[in-house]
């Protein structure tokens, strides 16, 4: 017979042992991968292309807000930043050694809406002693891209007019398909208007005598009003008048180019750029060319 149970007896209970989980302590294996990080974003924020993107994107939206409303023929043109007046199909620019080198690839392949350089003018020369430090390299890169050309020598009526010329042409071969030689005339240099035009005239006389092609007068709106009008009328004009929608010159004012903007960006070119407008179509254009 079995031994009865002590009911006082006490019951071992099994001891149940408590796994303890430790949490791993995160350890950054790679501590220098977040200042890293940090230090690129701080880079970003202070680095002035960042800046200039949001310039250039606020100056855009503003010029697009600032549009609404306005003449939809003289609107602005995103890419190159300035209004341009729609009613021209033919486009250029003149540049000088304050554009410093220049990608004329890029210039000949940049378009919108159709706007896009179809001519440039370089400047060449200046007075009797100065040579334009970028002119050969652009005078021989430009053409390649496709570009019309035409040189420029900036005119100082101080200086004789004859000796400018033939300075002018020793630095310039002018070859058919070019536009015609220009006189940027732009100062009276301290003389009497009559001195100045006297200059002018024989620059302009021989450059026609040696090249068979007249040349083209450049000069601003009011040096033209106040200087050359009724002087020079059988020559072709050049007229600089900035930021308006229209060239404010009567009918019978013997102007082709119109230079209505000096802050165009250009791809290819690091510094602003004068912006012109033919006015004529592209027979006209063709008309003007050197034969």
């Amino acid at each position: 017979m079995p031994a009865k149970k002590n009911p006082l007896s006490p019951v071992k209970k099994a001891v149940v042992k408590r796994k303890v989980t430790r949490k791993k302590a995160t350890v950054a294996k790679f501590p220098y991968v977040r200042v890293t990080l940090w230090a690129f974003v701080i880079a970003v924020l202070c680095s002035p292309f960042y800046y200039g993107y949001v310039l250039k994107t606020a100056v855009t939206t503003w010029r697009w807000i600032t549009d609404i409303g306005g003449n939809p023929n003289y609107r602005t043109y995103t890419s190159f930043q300035i209004k341009i007046p729609a009613q021209y199909k033919i486009h250029g620019i003149d540049v000088s050694y304050a554009q410093g080198k220049i990608n004329w690839d890029k210039v000949s392949k940049m378009e919108e809406d159709s706007v896009r350089i179809s001519f440039a003018f370089i400047k060449a020369t200046e007075g009797l002693l100065t040579v334009d430090p970028y002119f050969k390299r652009n005078w021989r890169e430009a053409p390649k891209a496709g570009i019309t050309c035409g040189a420029y020598h900036y005119f100082r009526p101080k200086k004789d007019g004859l000796w400018q010329a033939r300075f002018f042409l020793q630095n310039v071969e002018i070859e058919k398909g070019d536009l015609p030689p220009v006189a940027d005339i732009e100062t009276l240099d301290k003389l009497p208007p009559q001195v100045m035009r006297k200059e002018l005239a024989k620059f302009l006389k021989y450059i026609e005598q040696k090249t068979k092609v007249r040349p083209i007068i450049y000069t601003g709106i009011s040096f033209y009003n106040d200087y050359l009008k009724g002087y020079f009328d059988g020559y072709t004009l050049w007229i600089a008048h900035y930021n308006r929608d229209k060239l404010n010159l009567t009918e019978d004012t013997p102007w082709q180019f119109w230079q209505h903007s000096e802050t165009a960006h250009i791809n290819g070119v690091n510094h602003v750029v004068d912006f012109d407008a033919f006015k004529g179509d592209s027979l006209a254009f063709r008309s003007l060319l050197v034969p």
